[in-house]
This record gives C-alpha cells, sequence and structure tokens, in this order.
C-alpha cells in the first residue's frame, strides 16, 4: 500500500473536524457527485497521465452539466445542442441523464485502462443501484437514458477531434527529444548534447505515480503538443503560436523563455538548480531544524508579479516563501496552536503528499478530492460564489465540477503548451551537468569551470587530498583509486541506494558524489516524462485556487482551517517517516496551492524558475475559466453591491458609486433603496467588500 494510501484523516469534514465518518456517507451525495467519484478512482487505477485526465475531467463533468441543462430553459450545454427536452419530473431526468452519460463516456474512455476490469463493474454497480439498465445503449428518443447516450456519443465523437491524439493513445505527432536519455543509475548527465532542453530517463523498468509497471525505459514526452487541444476559456488573443520542424506549438500565457545557458540569464540559470541541491539538504529530520507550520508562520504570502522579483521570494539557504502567516483564524478571529515538527518531515511529506494527490489522481484531481472535501464541511452552504440562493446538492455539484473541469483543462493545455515549446530540461540533468564542470567560484582552485557549481562550504564543496584523507568529511567518496579527488561532492538527501526496505530504512542527507545526485524520488519514477518549465503543480493549483475563492465566494476553506494528517512511520512511500505526525494545515486555497508548488522544489522536480511563472499562468486561467463557467448557468443571482457585474466587490464598485454620489431616483447605486445615493449605500458596499458574485 503506498504511502498517500495510508494517509488518516483525509477527510475535510470528517476526521479533520471531529465529524463522524457515517456522516459524509453516500446517501447524502448527488448522482454527479458519486459519478465523479468513480471518475477520480478510474483515474488512480489508470496511467498517471495529468493532462489526459484534465481533459477526462473536464469531459465527464461537462457532459454532467449538459445532462443538467437541457430539461430546462436558461442554462445553457456547453457541447450539446441548446434544445429543451421535457420531463414530467425534471429532478429524475437529470439524474438518469447524466449517469448514462457519464457511464458511457466512462467505458469508452477508460476501457483500455489497467484497472478498467475492477472499475467496468464497479460502473455497472452503480448504474443498477441507481435502478438504471446498463446495457441501454439506444440514442433514438428523448428519454432521458436516451439523452444521456447522445449526450456520450457527442463527447466521445468531440473527443476524436480536439487535437488530443485519443484515437492514437495520445501520442505526439512530431515532437522529438533532442538530448539522449540519461541513465540515473550510471553517474552525470552523460551525454547531453543540448543542457538547456528536456532530457528523457532510460531505466530498467518504470513505475508511474499511479504505480503501474512500464518495462524497457521511459515513456516519451507526455502531452508535448497538448497546447493545440480545444480548450474552454482560453482565447485566441492569448495564444502565440511557434513552428518548430514543421509543426505548430500552440502557447497560451505565455511567459516568455526560461533562464537559459548561453544567455544574460545564465547565472540565473545556474543559482537556481543549486538551490534544488540545497533545499534537498533539508530533508532529514534529524538534523534539529524544527518549524512552525501552523497557520501563525506559514501561509498568507503575497506574490510577487515582476520576474526580478521572483528569487525573493523564497529563503534560498533555510527553504520556504515569503508567507507571513497570520495572527488569527480569519472566519472565527481565534488564534491557531503551533504545530513544531522537525523541517526534515515538513519537506519530505509536502514532497510526497503533493506529487500527484492523494492515492495517485493527478494534480488536476487532486483539486476535485479537495472540492468535494469543503463540499462536506458542514459550515459549507451551496451559494454559487458565496451569495444567492441555496443550492440543492446536484445543481452545485454540476455547476461546481463543470466550472473547475474547464479550469483544470485549460491549466493543462496552457502548462503543456509552454513545456512543449520551451522543452526544458529538470533538476537531475542539470545538476549532473553542472557537477561534471566543476566549481565556478575560484578561478585558481582546482576544478574551476564557469558553468560549475558555486562552493559553499558545508554545503557543496570540491573533493581534495585533504578533505578525503581518514576521518575527513569526504573519505568515503575517495574511490579506490584516488579517482574522485577533484569531483564535486554535496551534503544533501543521499538517495535511494541507501534504502533498502522503505519501511524501516531512511535515506537522510550527508556526502555524496554531487554525479550521482538523486531528487527525492523512488529509483523507478525519479522524475516525470516531459520537460520542467513551467510546473504543472503550480499552473494547476494556483488556477484552482483563484477559481475556488470565486464559485465559493471566499478565498478561505470552511472554518478557516484545512488539515490533512501525515501519520508517523506511515506515510512516506520510500523512505521510513515521517517521524512525528505531520499535519499539513491551509487557511486559504492560495495558502494551498503555495504550498503545494514548494513541494516540486523540496522534491527535487523544479527549480524556481519553473515555479512562479506557472503561478503567473494560473492567475490568468482561474479567472477567466469561472467567468466563461457563469456565461453557461443562465441568470445568476448577484449582490446589488456588484455593480460592475464582475463577481467581486471592490474599487470599481466604489467607483461607480462615487459617481453617483448625490443621484435621487432610479439610481443603480442606490443599494438601500432610499432614493439617494449617499452614505448609507457605501456602507452596504464595504460590508460586502471582497468576492461577491
Amino acid at each position: 500500500m503506498s504511502g498517500l494510501k495510508r494517509i488518516a484523516g483525509i477527510v475535510i469534514a470528517c476526521a479533520m473536524l471531529g465529524t463522524t465518518q457515517s456522516a459524509c456517507a453516500d446517501d447524502e451525495h448527488s448522482v454527479a457527485r458519486r459519478w465523479m467519484d468513480l471518475l477520480l478512482e478510474s483515474i488512480r487505477n489508470d496511467f498517471a497521465r495529468p493532462v489526459v485526465h484534465a481533459r477526462n475531467l473536464f469531459h465527464i463533468s461537462s457532459a454532467m452539466w449538459d445532462g443538467w441543462a437541457v430539461w430546462e430553459d436558461g442554462p445553457t450545454p456547453w457541447l450539446m445542442p441548446d434544445d429543451v427536452f421535457e420531463a414530467k419530473d425534471i429532478e429524475a431526468a437529470r439524474n438518469e441523464c447524466i449517469s448514462h452519460a457519464a457511464y458511457q463516456i466512462l467505458l469508452f474512455r477508460f476501457n483500455s485502462s489497467p484497472g478498467f476490469a475492477e472499475m467496468e463493474s464497479r460502473y455497472i454497480d452503480l448504474m443498477e443501484e441507481l435502478g438504471y439498465d446498463p446495457d441501454f445503449g439506444s440514442t433514438t428518443g428523448d428519454s432521458p437514458a436516451a439523452v444521456g447516450n447522445q449526450i456520450a456519443a457527442q463527447y466521445i465523437l468531440f473527443g476524436l477531434t480536439d487535437n488530443a491524439n485519443e484515437i492514437d493513445d495520445y501520442q505526439n505527432q512530431s515532437y522529438s527529444p533532442v538530448n539522449d536519455p540519461l541513465l540515473p543509475a550510471l553517474p552525470g548527465a552523460q551525454e547531453i548534447l543540448d543542457p538547456n532542453r528536456w532530457q528523457p530517463l532510460a531505466l530498467e523498468f518504470f513505475v508511474d505515480q499511479a504505480g503501474n509497471i512500464i518495462l524497457d525505459g521511459y515513456p516519451e514526452f507526455l502531452g508535448a503538443e497538448w497546447g493545440s487541444v480545444t480548450p474552454f476559456a482560453l482565447q485566441p488573443e492569448d495564444c502565440v503560436i511557434n513552428p518548430r520542424n514543421g509543426f505548430d506549438y500552440f502557447v497560451y500565457h505565455d511567459p516568455g523563455p526560461p533562464a537559459f545557458l548561453d544567455t544574460d540569464r545564465e547565472e540565473e540559470y545556474l543559482e537556481a538548480f543549486e538551490q534544488v541541491v540545497i533545499w534537498s539538504s533539508h530533508l532529514d529530520p534529524a538534523d534539529g531544524e524544527l518549524w512552525d507550520i501552523s497557520p501563525n508562520g506559514i501561509g498568507n504570502a503575497t506574490l510577487p508579479t515582476d520576474p526580478d522579483d521572483f528569487p525573493a521570494f523564497y529563503d534560498y539557504f533555510e527553504g520556504g516563501d515569503a508567507g507571513q502567516g497570520y495572527a488569527q483564524n480569519p472566519v472565527t478571529g481565534e488564534a491557531y496552536a503551533s504545530q513544531l515538527v522537525p523541517r526534515g518531515d515538513y519537506g519530505r511529506v509536502l514532497a510526497e503528499f503533493w506529487a500527484d494527490g492523494p492515492d495517485s489522481e493527478t494534480p488536476p484531481g487532486h483539486w476535485y478530492v479537495i472540492l468535494n472535501d469543503v463540499i462536506d464541511h458542514p459550515d459549507f452552504q451551496r451559494r454559487l460564489a458565496g451569495t444567492g440562493p441555496l443550492l440543492g446538492a446536484l445543481e452545485w455539484d454540476v455547476k461546481s465540477y463543470f466550472a473547475l473541469g474547464g479550469c483544470m483543462h485549460d491549466a493543462a493545455i496552457a502548462a503543456w503548451g509552454v513545456k512543449g515549446w520551451y522543452d526544458y530540461l529538470r533538476p537531475i540533468s542539470a545538476i549532473r551537468w553542472m557537477a561534471e564542470h566543476g566549481q565556478r567560484s575560484d578561478p585558481s582552485q582546482p576544478s574551476y569551470d564557469p558553468r560549475g557549481l558555486r562552493l559553499l562550504p558545508g554545503l557543496i564543496e570540491v573533493i581534495t587530498d585533504a578533505s578525503s584523507a581518514p576521518g575527513e568529511r569526504h573519505e568515503h567518496l575517495r574511490g579506490k583509486l584516488d579517482e574522485n579527488i577533484g569531483k564535486m561532492a554535496a551534503w544533501t538527501w543521499r538517495g535511494p541506494d541507501y534504502i533498502v526496505d522503505p519501511d524501516t530504512d531512511m535515506a537522510g542527507v550527508g556526502w555524496i558524489l554531487l554525479e550521482n545526485w538523486w531528487p527525492y524520488q523512488r529509483p523507478t519514477f525519479v522524475t516525470p516524462n516531459f520537460a520542467g518549465y513551467v510546473s504543472g503543480h503550480s499552473t494547476f493549483s494556483r488556477a484552482a485556487a483563484e477559481l475556488m475563492t470565486r464559485m465559493t465566494g471566499s478565498p478561505y476553506f470552511p472554518g478557516g482551517l484545512a488539515e490533512y494528517v501525515a501519520p508517523a512511520n506511515d506515510f512516506l512511500v520510500f523512505e521510513e517517516g515521517p517521524s512525528q505526525d505531520v499535519i499539513l494545515q491551509w487557511v486559504s486555497y492560495y495558502d494551498a496551492s503555495d504550498q503545494c508548488s514548494l513541494s516540486r522544489i523540496w522534491g527535487g522536480i523544479h527549480p524556481i524558475t519553473d515555479d512562479l511563472p506557472g503561478r503567473m499562468i494560473g492567475l490568468e486561467v482561474g479567472p477567466d475559466a469561472w467567468n466563461k463557467a457563469l456565461t453557461y448557468f443562465g441568470p445568476v443571482t448577484t449582490c446589488p453591491e456588484d455593480l460592475d457585474n464582475d463577481g467581486m466587490v471592490g474599487g470599481s464598485d466604489l467607483g461607480l458609486l462615487l459617481a453617483d454620489w448625490g443621484c435621487t431616483g432610479a439610481c443603480p447605486s442606490d443599494l438601500n433603496g432610499d432614493g439617494v445615493v449617499d452614505g448609507g449605500d457605501i456602507g452596504l458596499l464595504l460590508a460586502a467588500w471582497t468576492w461577491c458574485g
């Protein structure tokens, strides 16, 4: 069983807040929620393909939305024609229609999944439990079942023409790597031709993050051409089309190139990958570093928007970001309890928890889990954007899944469009390549090369005759024939060679040959099979945080606190740990997003170069997806204080009110209806100041 499957207290509404698990039973869940649970379980039993599953999540969410929308005037389906079908019992018709649509698409999309045999029986069981015929596949007529099958057929056909190349199992049609594969078990970057570009890995066998074994090497670059997939809310004016080798690469919200060698940003390249080595030195709970990881000292970070300010956002040597924490719970006004844990436990738990979500539903699926946990919280109210009427469970679920699905789908298209075009290498290649070049700090010292690593005493050093003498710190690295004298050594996570039994062994931190550096990952995975820039985790998570803030009407988790528990010595997958219980705590959706981004640096998967540009894309994708989703929902009750109808109450609304100051009669800014725009109206506007709807 994987460490993520051992997680305790995973559901916000239940274990984390003391509610009994029985209070979260399926009895209270809509059919959309129950089909979503099966979709997430299908993803966990499939290959770990973030872009593919972002698309699956959107298409099935959208199909369920269409199955809800076609029975009423007002709402607009996404793919189905905007026709209205008649039914005596609209709620029953929606349940049946949604179920047939989800069922048929699941059968089609996951028929070649390694877990299909198990999941197919569960699809059938749910259909029968709900009282529907799983063998009814007709698209003729206007019965709820037939309409659901029509919706499924529309999505299946659309999926064969949306440029994802589903018909050929999503294979790239043009892209090929410029570098020969790296064999991680051997030292160095080996025959890397271009240290600016992505290098595939070659393994005897590869185990993806869903636990599937793939023999004879490493999969090709996943989704290198995904930028051309049909999006949800992304607009042509947001896209740059770049030709290469006769193929057009679509790049939405282009952040510009990363720090490359042979440019004026070469020093940024070198320092960013060095930082990954330094943060890997934090992954030992025995180093005496204790952090308060409660909201008292973590979270509430303000993202820089100027790239010149990006490096200063992080603590280069000690880890973490510029988050200031919270003086008190912004929802309840109460103080947060401190939580002192070893930094080494915190970094390791973050790296594994966010690797691809609980139980491997991939990052976009992880945010569906978070959304469902929020919905299950006893304090949560199903009000669109936090205002207006209380929605039924089915209406809330289909609307929130549709919006989040479009957001995650667009995040995948935008992030992977950047990945495919810029084709940036991963830390394992860059760090080993730099190690082969030596040190760049002192031309008078051995092993000097301007593209090597900085000498940082106690962290990054050159192995010398003196440092490797008997009893000295590099003695074990000297080599039988002194062959390693002059090579680079680092005080960092020692890697999988120091782990025989992951249930009892911990690699810890120590001096290693830097040419053998390994990210904090297991030896059968190493690093994802696609380029680094930009971070998909950062893009997905920031986009989701932006959308959920708007969708729920608040940036804060219900009650101002969400918690996920990693039990002592029963959570980490490939080494023992954590050494004590670690509770990940988030006040806002942004805090969760920020921790997700940091996890990839501690995990050795991304330098900071990949991170904030991905978050900046998420800043664009999330609001655009929400605004697009609103156009399908039909008339939406908004706050009267939202004078400009942008989904929030803020400075522009105040400006409109002040422009109407003193107006009498029928004035749009007369919020209290007393016939004049004055201080009373300003009071109402300020009371509603924040996301409104």
